[in-house]
């Protein structure tokens, strides 16, 4: 089994008017990659008709052959990299969703989680709509088609007054491509320009790539209609309190992009800053988990003085699925991705930086294999704060029962997970890290705060006790 970790739903990106826009949206997926591995599709439109191409797997094995860019002609198209967290991982749930109905044609592609959608589900089947896939874009699709408005931009108002929950949007007709962020700004949106073509997408990171210049982040609430005029923005929702993913700047997002007014680079390393100053220890060592530990290991190592060094060492090339050995291989799981450096760690007191624990079982075979490695201490940093409560806003987390600090305190933690000591950064650390003018970031994964109510609660499941004191035992 891989390692678990929270994983992103989605990624976007689109380009209108730009003779290379399928082809320069294949590359914006490429730098999205890390927000979705288990499928990705490009929408084109020529001016007249809608184009298509989607498939599971990674950008670069869908869009492998070059050939696949002359069945997506045009100078618009928008694109999608997908792990699923509504709907099951099968190709019917690739997006983006292309329709032909009674206005024309029409692609969405959706990066966040819809959450009264089966409300909404439910009363558009009882009046005979009949659905495709189980994701919970295709709503959108359905509200599209049955509004009474007239004009592109009030069908798709009409939609968004209906939903609730976390969603960037991207729409592509036949002449014109949609931006829409919802009001909460759960998820980062951007907007750049090439040349005479404007860009959108998740991250600054994808603009980079393609040598787009960034102009702003798309707004909470802001819907952005381009078509052959140039672009008009409009805010036609009910205005609130933005409250933007603080798991973003924790994991999420790639280290060198701009979200939320921020370099998440940055902010990663300052977080490891803030991490040393509230859980110092002795010791000889810092090191990351990789990757994504690292700007907050550096951080670290920067604000306490202990050197840094790289103790585990990260295999690039593993993908989503392995056959494992007939002869079972003790952690076969995180030794494929992950190996120690021996003569780094032998004899040392280490300090090892992560960004969050989620179940402690990864955590726990880490720090036996870096003990197994020779290390005379080993302690944990964690960049986060505990995180005890699932999202519902876009990122698949175990439900609360499998989140070890829902049921577990710190020290059961630690003495499950084998380390010599263990420290959270605290809540009022990590919004430190982020300026308090941007006090109004979701942190309902360490909260249970939720700042857009669910019609019903999805995981009405307690916390599960006991899994200290069951696994305990293998020590």
């Amino acid at each position: 089994m891989m390692m678990r970790r929270p994983e992103e739903e989605c990624g976007i990106f689109g380009v209108f008017n730009h003779p290379e826009a399928s082809n320069l949206t294949y590359l914006g997926l490429y730098a999205l990659q890390h927000r979705g591995q288990e499928s990705c599709g490009i929408v084109s439109s020529d001016g007249s008709t809608l184009h298509a191409h989607k498939s599971m797997g990674l950008v670069a094995d869908v869009f492998g052959n070059p050939e696949i860019f002359k069945t997506l002609p045009g100078r618009s198209a928008i694109g999608h990299v997908r792990y699923s967290t509504t709907g099951s991982s099968v190709i019917k749930n690739v997006q983006p969703i292309n329709v032909d109905y009674s206005r024309g044609s029409i692609a969405i592609a959706h990066n966040g989680n819809i959450v009264n959608a089966q409300i909404i589900k439910d009363e558009l089947e009882a009046y005979g709509s009949i659905f495709q896939t189980t994701m919970d874009t295709e709503i959108i699709v359905h509200l599209l088609a049955t509004s009474k408005q007239n004009s592109l931009l009030d069908r798709i108002t009409d939609a968004l007054t209906r939903i609730q929950g976390a969603y960037c949007l991207l729409f592509l007709t036949e002449s014109r491509m949609v931006a829409v962020r919802d009001p909460n700004g759960f998820r980062p949106l951007c907007l750049g320009r090439q040349g005479s073509a404007y860009v959108v997408a998740s991250e600054s990171c994808a603009l980079d790539l393609i040598d787009a210049e960034f102009i702003r982040e798309i707004e909470p609430g802001e819907v952005i209609v381009i078509d052959k005029n140039g672009l008009t923005s409009f805010f036609p929702l009910k205005k609130v309190q933005p409250t933007p993913c603080i798991f973003e700047f924790v994991y999420f997002a790639r280290p060198d992009s701009h979200i939320f007014g921020k370099n998440v680079y940055q902010v990663r390393k300052e977080q490891g800053r803030q991490l040393a100053r509230e859980h110092k220890v002795d010791a000889d060592i810092v090191i990351p988990i990789p990757d994504s530990g690292v700007p907050a290991a550096l951080g670290y190592a920067e604000e306490s003085g202990i050197p840094f060094e790289l103790g585990l060492i990260r295999n690039h090339y593993v993908g989503r699925t392995f056959i494992e050995p007939q002869q079972a291989i003790r952690h076969f799981g995180v030794k494929i991705k992950l190996n120690p450096v021996r003569e780094v760690l032998k004899g040392k007191r280490v300090v090892v930086i992560d960004d969050s624990i989620v179940r402690g079982t990864t955590s726990r075979k880490i720090v036996k294999m870096i003990r197994n490695a020779g290390a005379a201490e080993v302690h944990v940093r964690i960049s986060s704060p505990p995180t005890s409560y699932p999202c519902y806003y876009g990122i698949d987390t175990p439900n609360r029962k499998e989140l070890i600090s829902s049921s577990h305190s710190i020290d059961e933690i630690r003495r499950y997970i084998t380390a010599d000591s263990l420290g959270y950064l605290s809540e009022e650390g990590l919004m430190s890290t982020v300026g308090a003018e941007n006090a109004g970031f979701c942190t309902a994964c360490f909260t249970g705060g939720y700042p857009v109510k669910f019609p019903r609660l999805m995981d009405q499941d307690e916390p599960q006790m006991g899994l200290f004191e069951k696994e305990t035992a293998e020590q």
